[in-house]
């Protein structure tokens, strides 16, 4: 166990710019993921670093999901033709260019400037999906705005009104605000509901809580959806738990209902957070279109297993579409 810290750390950035572009290498030397790593770590602000790459307690999760990969070998098939190849599939019954879509984040103009704004411009070039999260630095409707101006990768029209943008949902304690929300993203035309199952409360990321609070950059005015304020308080700077303090740690599975209650029939509910068979049975149960096998990235529960080591049973008994979240990289 990390000794804690006695004081919340205040930093300071050596310029007057905090995202640093200076620092970033040009994006054509990024020849992979770990070299994004890379170029977060020295280029990101101190406590966007923190923020972005914290996970729970020892982190024994965060680290599994990505080794666990390493250990699990591909056996390859030879002797098709794989002269002309597609990856392009259907996705909760959208057509996409990619089975990769953009999952939940939040707080994204700790990152960039336009955060999820620039993330929705670009699934929208490429013909990939993106789910927009409650804790997202803009409105759903403000990235709905942005995505349906931006053309597809070589102006094709068609795909329009076919592009999937989907909202994540962390229900709020004021189930209220929770309905608003759900209102507003109806009318910015998502197609599904993802429903954050596998953090009920904020996890514990020692690395996020050590850096001030006050060092987040791109949050002056909160969280636009939540209301919440990035503020210190006497556990630390954590912006995870001090953003998540409206999460309701009710909820439970007689929520799918109330849920569906409020969405209209054509917009889907996906379950996020699925850890095992029986919850998966429990959840075709309750009518959901399909479900994210997840443990929040290792941020909320240290322990859990590596995502992929639950995908074989889960998958066993699903009915519905299925997507693994986590340790790919």
């Amino acid at each position: 166990m990390t000794t804690p810290p006695t004081t919340t750390v205040k930093l300071t950035t050596s310029t007057t710019n905090p995202h640093h572009p200076s620092s970033q290498p040009p994006l054509h030397t990024l020849l992979s993921t770990h070299d994004f790593l890379s170029a977060a770590a020295s280029s990101f602000p101190p406590k966007t670093h923190a923020f972005v790459t914290s996970a729970a307690t020892d982190c024994h999760t965060h680290r599994s999901n990505s080794h666990t990969y390493s250990l699990i070998p591909l056996r390859p098939r030879i002797l098709r033709d794989v002269s002309r190849v597609s990856i392009s599939t259907r996705i909760l019954g959208h057509p996409v260019s990619s089975p990769l879509f953009a999952a939940a984040t939040s707080l994204g103009t700790t990152v960039h400037p336009e955060g999820e704004k620039e993330i929705g411009r670009a699934c929208k070039r490429l013909g990939v999906g993106m789910t927009v999260s409650t804790s997202a630095s803009f409105s759903v409707g403000e990235i709905a705005g942005v995505v349906r101006g931006c053309a597809t990768e070589g102006g094709e029209e068609k795909q329009e009104k076919e592009f999937p943008l989907w909202f994540q949902l962390y229900v709020d304690k004021d189930r209220s605000k929770s309905r608003k929300l759900l209102k507003q993203a109806v009318e910015a035309g998502v197609k599904a509901v993802f429903l954050t199952v596998d953090a009920p409360v904020p996890g514990k990321r020692e690395a996020d809580e050590r850096i001030s609070a006050e060092e987040a950059v791109g949050l002056s005015s909160g969280v636009p959806m939540t209301g919440e304020k990035a503020e210190n308080d006497k556990s630390g700077g954590g912006l995870g738990r001090i953003t998540g303090k409206f999460l309701d740690a009710s909820v439970s599975w007689g929520d799918i209902a109330w849920l569906r209650r409020y969405l209209p029939k054509d917009v889907r509910i996906v379950l996020k957070g699925v850890q095992t068979a029986a919850d998966a049975v429990r959840a075709m149960e309750a009518g959901v279109a399909g479900i994210v096998v997840s443990n929040h990235g290792g941020r909320s529960l240290d322990t859990a297993p590596a995502t992929i080591l639950c995908i074989a049973g889960v998958a066993e008994v699903l009915s519905a579409g299925l997507w693994p979240d986590g340790g790919v990289d």
